[in-house]
């Protein structure tokens, strides 16, 4: 009923048209209003009128450009950083331990042997490049099919204007291989791989130094050899825990090679974790200090090293977050053979703020890229959506997948055989930037992080003195031979702890709040107009008024039609 009387009365007003015109509505908005400025335009004389005018509009200008400024602050979405320390019982690390090596030489040597073969060959060339000691004088002759199809070359290099380029295993490098005796050539490695045999359509990888060539080219064919192997023979010709892993002590508790995790990683073979957090639950520290901490001895059986493939001696470690995939190319780090190595940590917490004020992600599940490494049950990384987004472009592009990283459903890994022109595609896509820009794009860093950083302390291990019986000890315990089986070449002994159990953490917080936005807002309107929020509701209001007076003048208009 009401609301019927009320409609009534607006039909009577729109016949009767508005009952004051927009001067008057501003006459009165400027006598009534709180805001300083206007009440003094319409009470003051001419030129103090127009003076008053004048300022009343300047500083609501400044007014509204403060606001925006405030505004687009606001919107910006600008994150403050905070550095807190706290003190608590924390989580031991998961630490995972490899091999510098990833397979045993007694056990992959036979799929090695032609690959050797012509690795020594080729070393023998560029040693002494002289006539007359080609592949042809070799029995049996070498199978040349890998290396036409990879091929390495020297570079003559002492015309600096005109370098020569000298085919390893072509016997017309005769003058060269002269020049090479006499030391008057600079000579350098470089890598060839071409879509296929023959083809202009390749690329090339240069190198100052023929053992860093001889090195990669080594691993990239290897790697096509390997990748034919089934994972379990691949395991089985990895070193095993109980022959790696001779003892272990965890503060007062011991434990053994049962106590880790077994993970099969490409570059290092097979890997062990302790603390990983997949069936039980992570361990606590009960102190700080090297006596709580984990206490290993590990034999790396260096007698046992493929000699062109690892040129580096010792146990690859890493320290991370439970359930997490270890990246040991990217954040391990060595253990020296013959050493101890203590290792003290410290804990850094990272909280980063999600949408909209950065773009990363809690779990990945907003990330567009497939994570290969999910197989693992472990969580999301940053390096594992790089490198799943590699190996998806890889299965795209060259139609396999490279055998460093995981495989999705239904493809194979590269090999020479199956596919001649991998390396030169794998090559071209490494080096595209348009493509790693792709991957960059999209991947995002995790919202929350632990980092742990290492104070790294070695010594001599064992001491002379005591070498003799802490390696029959150690011998007996793994071999049961009263024999020495071990040596110092081979040993490892490591203290991972913590120093102490103050953590930092490294929060963001919201540089700019709601509550900021309104007060800032508010701020200004009151310095510069001496105005508050009852302000903006009479401004508001007058604009309604305005509004009903236009649509009354608009019906009246159309009537007069």
């Amino acid at each position: 009923m009401n609301l019927k009387k009320y409609f009534i009365r607006a039909l009577h007003r729109l016949q009767k048209g508005p009952g004051y015109t927009y001067k008057e509505l501003l006459v009165w908005y400027c006598d009534n209003t709180n805001t300083h400025g206007p009440k003094r335009i319409i009470k003051e004389g001419p030129k103090k009128k127009l003076i008053w005018f004048f300022l009343t509009l300047l500083f609501a200008s400044l007014v509204f450009w403060q606001w925006g400024i405030l505004i687009n602050t606001y919107l910006s979405y600008n994150v403050t950083s905070s550095l807190s320390i706290g003190f608590k019982t924390m989580k031991f690390p998961a630490v995972t331990v490899c091999n510098a090596n990833p397979f045993k030489y007694s056990e992959v040597k036979h799929l090695l042997k032609e690959l050797d073969r012509l690795i020594e060959a080729a070393l023998e060339r560029i040693l002494q490049p002289t006539p007359g000691n080609g592949s042809e004088n070799i029995s049996p002759p070498l199978d040349l099919e890998l290396w036409h199809q990879i091929p390495l070359v020297l570079i003559d290099e002492h015309d600096k204007d005109n370098p020569v380029i000298l085919d390893i295993f072509e016997s017309n490098q005769g003058a060269a291989g002269n020049q090479s005796a006499a030391g008057n050539q600079t000579t350098a490695g470089n890598e060839t791989a071409c879509s296929h045999q023959g083809s202009d359509n390749c690329t090339y990888r240069n190198f100052s130094s023929a053992a860093q060539a001889v090195t990669e080219w080594y691993i990239l064919q290897s790697t096509s050899i390997l990748s034919k192997v089934p994972l379990q023979e691949r395991i089985r010709m990895g070193y095993q825990a109980e022959d790696m892993i001779l003892a272990c002590l965890y503060g007062a508790e011991p434990c053994n090679y049962k106590n880790f995790t077994q993970i099969y990683h490409p570059d290092h073979g097979n890997c062990y974790i302790f603390n990983w957090g997949m069936d039980e639950e992570a361990l606590n520290s009960s102190n700080p200090g090297a006596e709580f901490g984990l206490k290993l001895i590990l034999d790396i059986s260096q007698q046992d090293y493929i000699p062109y493939l690892s040129s580096a001696a010792g146990a690859r470690l890493m320290l991370h977050q439970q359930k997490s995939f270890p990246f040991l190319k990217d954040q391990g780090i060595y253990a020296m053979a013959g050493t101890e190595t203590s290792i003290g940590v410290l804990v850094d917490e990272l909280e980063r703020m999600g949408y909209p004020y950065s773009d990363c992600t809690m779990n990945g599940s907003d990330v567009p890229v497939k994570n290969l490494y999910s197989q693992y049950n472990t969580s999301y990384s940053i390096q594992a959506c790089l490198r799943s987004c590699f190996q998806n472009h890889m299965v795209e592009i060259c139609g396999c997948g490279h055998y460093m990283f995981p495989l999705p459903e239904g493809v194979n890994y590269c090999n020479n055989e199956d596919n001649p022109g991998w390396a030169y595609c794998y090559s071209s896509l490494r080096s595209s930037i348009r493509h790693r820009q792709i991957c960059i794009d999209s991947c995002k860093e995790t919202c929350n992080d632990t980092q742990y950083k290492m104070t790294i302390s070695m010594a001599d291990w064992p001491s002379e003195a005591s070498e003799d019986w802490i390696f029959h000890i150690l011998s007996y315990e793994r071999d049961m031979s009263t024999n020495v089986t071990l040596d110092r070449n081979g040993i490892i002994k490591l203290n991972i702890y913590f120093q102490e159990y103050n953590y930092r953490t490294i929060s963001e917080s919201a540089a700019t709040t709601i509550v900021w936005l309104l007060s800032s807002l508010g701020g200004q309107f009151g310095f510069w107009m001496g105005g508050s929020v009852l302000c903006l509701i009479e401004f508001g209001e007058i604009i309604i008024d305005s509004l009903w007076i236009t649509i009354i003048n608009v019906i009246g208009w159309c009537k007069g039609l």
